[in-house]
């Protein structure tokens, strides 16, 4: 075997052992995602919009009619997308520091985060197609 051999042999084999690599932490990412909503907080929502590339918070209260709508909507999609998005839920009772900086003035509101920024906010009650059609331009 020749140099030239030699050298694409050895490209080859670290070129496989790479995309053999990524493929597993791509694996373990995913498997990393909560198939559930998770809590949100003030406290909390800058580290997990940092964490994962897609995030959508749902900003509610226990009063909240429309809320309670969109809820099983929320869990749903949180375990079809699981890999893709994460979801969270925020309670603005609870939390009053979001929803000023984000001027939440009815609920429910749902915050769309991709790669740590504020991308866009949809106010209302929705149905899991319209939510869907929604973040598809977000979901890689």
């Amino acid at each position: 075997m020749n140099e030239d051999e030699e050298i694409r042999r050895i490209k080859e084999k670290k070129l496989q052992e790479l995309m053999k690599a990524r493929s597993e932490d791509s694996l373990e990412k995913k498997s990393n995602y909560p198939t559930s909503p998770i809590i949100v907080t003030d406290d909390t929502l800058p580290a997990i919009v940092q964490k994962y590339p897609v995030v959508v918070v749902d900003c509610w209260a226990e009063w909240c009619g429309p809320c309670h709508m969109v809820s099983p909507v929320i869990e749903n999609l949180a375990a079809e997308l699981s890999g893709k998005v994460i979801f969270g839920k925020l309670n603005v009772d609870e939390n009053q520091f979001i929803p000023t900086k984000f001027s939440i003035m009815s609920i429910p509101t749902l915050l769309i985060f991709k790669e740590g920024k504020h991308v866009d906010t949809f106010i209302g009650a929705m149905n899991k197609e319209t939510l869907l059609l929604q973040l598809n331009p977000y979901i890689s």
